[in-house]
């Protein structure tokens, strides 16, 4: 259907544009056939409307010849031939409605008239047409315009979201792989141990993959995960392994899932590991109006050795961040006084404030 036809508001607003160009035509036919004001509009006004809608068809001829894909020859040949089959079949209709004027007792001779107003009929008619032609294919030109806009930004979302599962995707099998290495140091020193490590961890899991293709999810769940997470690590460090959580003003935040859990389990094998006391490993957040903090603290031995590779979880968190949140969203790190510490900054909407919620182990 025309998009003109498809709403009754739209429909209303061509129609009004017709009835100010039938009072222009009937300005004109006043002063070409000296006809005064009220017999003007009874010729124009219903004639203008009538040719609005043979203008119609111009949407459709703009359709079958996009200017992209047809020659120009085609297309203008294509656009005259329609403006004059339009505008001759209006100069018909014309002499058709002049006649019927004439015989409900018109002050004119209907014959005679045309032959004063058929060359201004056709040619009013052939410009009418052509610039609804031009009219129609600018509207082609723009909604194209929006579609490759579309699909452009359709292109990049489906670029990040493929860019954000392969992040995602490297995370589960290194902590897997990590996991399932503390179980087999732990099944020759401590079964027990091993065996519980296995039901967290199993836990841990599935509660990963109940979350799916989140996107986000709130930072309460996340702080949650992090939380299990430290749990299984604390089967195999027993009392060397506190954890502290404090959650402020969190409510409404969201997160992308499992963004933390790369920087717990550095702070697991790149700190407390290698302190031979242990030590804390804290959780902080805080939030301003536009953004929230997430900081993971731990301890650590300046003199530790430095493994190869370190440093993936962090560049893995920055690239996740940076697909989700382009340069809204940050991340640093470093070392002082024996502590290191890993900070997020990610972009947040309005939310209401909870109150502090402090959890220590």
């Amino acid at each position: 259907m025309h998009p003109i036809l498809a709403r009754g508001g739209r429909l209303a607003l061509y129609l009004g544009v017709w009835v100010l160009v039938g009072t222009l035509f009937a300005t004109l036919l006043g002063s070409e056939a000296a006809l005064d004001g009220s017999r003007s509009l009874a010729v124009a006004l219903p004639l203008a409307i009538t040719y609005g809608f043979f203008c119609l068809s111009s949407w459709y001829v703009s359709r079958s010849t996009p200017l992209a894909t047809t020659g120009a020859v085609r297309t203008a040949v294509t656009a005259l031939s329609a403006a004059v089959m339009s505008s001759g079949a209006w100069l018909l209709l014309a002499r058709l409605w002049l006649e019927a004027l004439s015989r409900r007792g018109a002050a004119f001779d209907a014959a005679t008239l045309f032959r004063t107003i058929d060359t201004l009929l056709f040619g009013f008619g052939l410009l009418l047409y052509l610039l609804s032609l031009a009219l129609s294919y600018l509207v082609a030109a723009f909604e194209q315009s929006r579609e490759a806009e579309r699909h452009g930004l359709e292109a990049r979302v489906f670029a990040r979201e493929a860019e954000l599962r392969a992040l995602r995707a490297q995370i589960d099998p290194h902590f897997l792989f990590n996991s399932l290495h503390s179980i087999s140091a732990l099944t020759a020193s401590d079964p027990s141990a091993a065996r519980r490590m296995c039901v967290l961890l199993a836990e841990f899991l599935r509660e990963s993959l109940a979350l799916g293709s989140e996107q986000r999810i709130p930072l309460a769940r996340e702080l949650a995960l992090a939380r299990r997470f430290l749990d299984i690590e604390r089967v195999r460090f027993g009392d060397r392994l506190s954890i502290e959580i404090a959650a402020a003003e969190t409510d409404g935040c969201a997160v992308p899932p499992l963004i933390l859990q790369p920087l717990v389990e550095n702070a697991v094998t790149h700190g407390i590991a290698h302190v031979v006391a242990g030590g804390t490993i804290r959780i902080l957040t805080s939030r301003t109006a536009s953004f929230v903090t997430i900081a993971v603290e731990n301890p650590c031995d300046p003199d530790r050795p430095r493994r190869p590779g370190a440093g993936v979880g962090l560049a893995n968190v920055r690239a996740r961040l940076h697909a989700a949140h382009g340069e809204d969203a940050r991340l640093s790190a470093g070392e002082r006084d024996g502590s290191w510490r890993v900070e997020l900054t990610l972009p947040v909407g309005a939310a209401t404030a909870q109150s502090p919620l402090r959890v220590q182990a």
